[in-house]
């Protein structure tokens, strides 16, 4: 009975999600629009998020599906692809998206014949109907994106889904056993996870996940661009002091900089030169209107190219070039990590030789954190205050610096290895099912 009572209040939830989400189209459809003024790429095939693919060729039993969903995710699966394409001669790839950074980063990923689209929205109609048109040998799901109807769809029609490099942190974990006749229905549908960490793998399992071995973080494959890398060494030889970089800065946590610097010594804004580059495009021109607002010259990226004007900060205010501004800076001030969002991926800064000072949010890279702290890769510290401090002590102790540059550099390459693993366990799937 129990058992009954369970299944149809399942059944219900998902009812009830579905009905949410189609009444959601309205707005997701107004948000397109308004993000589209910044970003234009959220104007494109706006119909495809509703699962009508006209202009999109299918390919049935053909398909390896990779979702990706933004920037960081798309960088992540890089490598995974480039050894499938090793190892699957002819593969076609269906690369989908749900951000314009993670589309326009995707675009260097694509072969003659791959597909690339954005997810559907999660209604139970755009999720079958995108099953359906594009049929997929296999579905990998990038991280953390488990949709319950597009999990729902891929079951019904006999396409294995697998979530990829999935990681849950704590609380997440709290969030989605709050939803558990929701959640757990959902995770419990994927063929199986393929977990970042051990501590991963026994958050999953709490929602009755079939949960396969770690395999590590693909975030570690990913090689910074070396043609970027020289150039933001050239850059940074004609700076003339020492440049920390507030990388992927979040809403709010300018404003944490800017009151610490307040507070700091007065020659602390001009012991270093400032570099931010906020983690959304959208946020551009709110944080160089901030800094102005605040007394700061601003000079940036997107008007000056890489000759800044002498100014008390830099804006790195363009897509996709990361790897010039952690080899521009001596130090990065690690965003995400400040307010309670988790924190973005220091592996990126630290395969650059970058070394990261971090808040005391990160969450969603708790072990790539605790590993870059034991590994004197990061430093880990409980405010901006303290961050601000730290920085400047760093950035004026030259053997401490290399020291950390070093051992940053040591740490990106010795946690290699998750894209050739993941590799071989796809192959070694598709072949059982051939």
């Amino acid at each position: 009975m129990q058992n009954s009572e369970g299944a149809w209040f399942e059944r219900w939830a998902l009812a009830v999600y579905s009905a949410l989400m189609v009444l959601a189209r309205p707005l997701l459809r107004r948000k397109l629009q308004q993000r589209a003024r910044q970003e234009p790429l959220y104007a494109l095939d706006v119909e495809q998020r509703f699962g009508v693919y006209a202009d999109a060729p299918p390919a049935p039993g053909e398909l390896i599906w990779i979702h990706a969903v933004s920037l960081g995710e798309t960088r992540a699966v890089a490598s995974l692809i480039g050894y499938l394409r090793q190892a699957l001669p002819g593969m076609r790839l269906l690369l989908t998206h749900g951000t314009a950074t993670g589309r326009e980063a995707g675009r260097s990923l694509l072969q003659d014949g791959d597909v690339q689209v954005w997810q559907p929205w999660d209604t139970p109609q755009a999720a079958r109907r995108f099953v359906q048109h594009f049929q997929p040998r296999i579905g990998l799901l990038m991280e953390t994106e488990v949709w319950p109807n597009l999990v729902r769809a891929c079951r019904e029609a006999g396409v294995p889904l697998y979530l990829v490099n999935a990681r849950l942190s704590a609380k997440s974990l709290r969030q989605s056993q709050r939803l558990a006749w929701l959640a757990v229905p959902a995770f419990r549908g994927l063929s199986a996870i393929w977990p970042q960490t051990e501590d991963d793998a026994r958050r999953l399992r709490l929602l009755g996940a079939t949960v396969q071995s770690p395999l590590g973080n693909l975030k570690f494959d990913t090689a910074p661009n070396a043609e970027q890398c020289a150039q933001g060494l050239a850059l940074r030889q004609d700076v003339g002091k020492p440049v920390v970089l507030f990388a992927s800065s979040r809403e709010g946590e300018e404003q944490m900089l800017l009151d610490a610097l307040r507070t700091a010594p007065r020659d602390a804004m001009h012991a270093v030169q400032w570099l931010l580059v906020p983690r959304h495009p959208q946020r551009f021109d709110e944080v160089a209107a901030l800094f102005h607002q605040a007394g700061f010259a601003v000079s940036r990226r997107s008007q000056d190219g890489w000759v800044f004007a002498p100014a008390d900060v830099w804006l790195g205010d363009s897509v996709g070039e990361m790897a010039i501004y952690y080899s521009l800076s001596d130090l990065a001030l690690l965003g995400g990590s400040f307010a309670p969002l988790g924190g973005q991926n220091l592996i990126e800064a630290a395969a650059c030789g970058c070394p990261v000072v971090m808040g005391p949010h990160t969450f969603n890279f708790s072990q790539a954190a605790a590993l870059a702290l034991d590994e004197d890769a990061a430093y880990a510290v409980p405010d901006m205050g303290h961050a601000l401090a730290t920085a400047l002590q760093l950035v004026t102790h030259a053997e401490a610096l290399e020291a950390a540059s070093s051992a940053a550099l040591a740490f990106a390459l010795r946690h290699r290895g998750a894209a050739l693993r993941s590799c071989a366990r796809i192959v070694a799937l598709l072949a059982a099912r051939a």
